[in-house]
């Protein structure tokens, strides 16, 4: 944490497992260092550098991470029908879990269901008698919350009893924390602010986003408003001939993200109004946004 004009500048740790922005009040952050009016932040995504995404509302998605044990009954490889195959069961729950998002959420509604890990045995021959699968689980509402981790708990123990597990599993809650809300007015501010201060920049609306943050927690313990933004990072190079936030959007869901390893950041960022993309000026790609209208695209 660093001082600065009129706030301070906090470098918050953890967030990916939600554990951050807790640890950070539970040591006293406002205590110490006093209550905030409103809570700023920002995070690197692969759009391109000298572009900003910032909307009001529900911005970045809740996040619950599950860690589930299934319990079957081990045996050799060679007699598996002596055996109920941990594997094969939950295999079975991996497969079912898909139907979640695609047959239990609205069109209209947005969930993600990841199952990340799945760990069992550790020889050939040998049939485990358990497995271990861990969950992540994206939302914006708590009602579609509520019945993704409702349909989750009813395939897991379902398909254990279908199965015929000698016990029921275990599901385990790892770390949970809301969605990201932005403030409406707190938006209108600044993305007055970034107009007038940074007029090559780019603002757009990057719409919902299914990655998670724990940030709103700052904003919730000191009842203040919260605006979050993404911060572009990626050489505007690749983004060359992009002519609107479609063709951005096409260019964005070929490069690595966040958590890939092969995912890059410009480290210097040349946002010049000559590099910058935005908007189309006579089919020669894209051109900054305070040449047409400022503040939105």
């Amino acid at each position: 944490m660093t001082a600065g004009e009129g706030g301070w500048l906090v470098f918050q740790p953890a967030e990916e497992v939600g554990a951050g922005a807790r640890a950070m009040i539970d040591d006293g952050l406002f205590e110490r260092f006093g209550v905030p009016r409103v809570v700023l932040g920002q995070h690197v995504a692969p759009l391109p550098a000298g572009v900003i995404g910032l909307a009001k509302g529900a911005c970045f998605a809740a996040s619950d991470s599950l860690k589930i044990t299934i319990y079957g009954k081990g045996g050799h490889g060679s007699k598996p029908e002596t055996t109920v195959d941990p594997i094969v069961l939950a295999s079975a729950i991996v497969t079912r879990l898909q139907t979640v998002v695609s047959r239990e959420i609205s069109a209209t509604e947005s969930a993600v269901v990841t199952v990340g890990s799945f760990h069992a045995g550790d020889k050939e021959n040998i049939i485990s008698d358990r497995a271990e699968l861990a969950l992540s689980i994206r939302t914006f509402e708590e009602g579609v919350r509520a019945r993704v981790l409702a349909a989750i708990e009813r395939i897991v123990r379902g398909e254990a009893a279908t199965a015929g597990a000698p016990r029921e599993p275990e599901i385990e809650t790892m770390y949970t924390f809301p969605a990201v809300v932005n403030d409406a007015a707190a938006i209108d501010s600044l993305r007055a602010a970034f107009t007038a201060e940074l007029p090559d920049v780019v603002l757009i609306d990057p719409g919902l986003i299914t990655g998670s943050e724990d940030v709103g927690i700052l904003a919730q313990a000191a009842g203040a408003p919260c605006a979050f933004w993404i911060l572009g990072g990626a050489d505007p190079a690749a983004f060359e001939g992009a002519m609107d936030e479609a063709d951005m959007a096409r260019v964005v869901f070929g490069l690595p993200s966040n958590h890939s390893p092969f995912y890059t950041l410009l480290l210097i960022p040349h946002c010049s109004s000559a590099s910058m993309p935005c908007t189309p000026r006579r089919g020669r790609g894209l051109t900054p946004l305070h040449s047409r209208e400022r503040g939105t695209l």
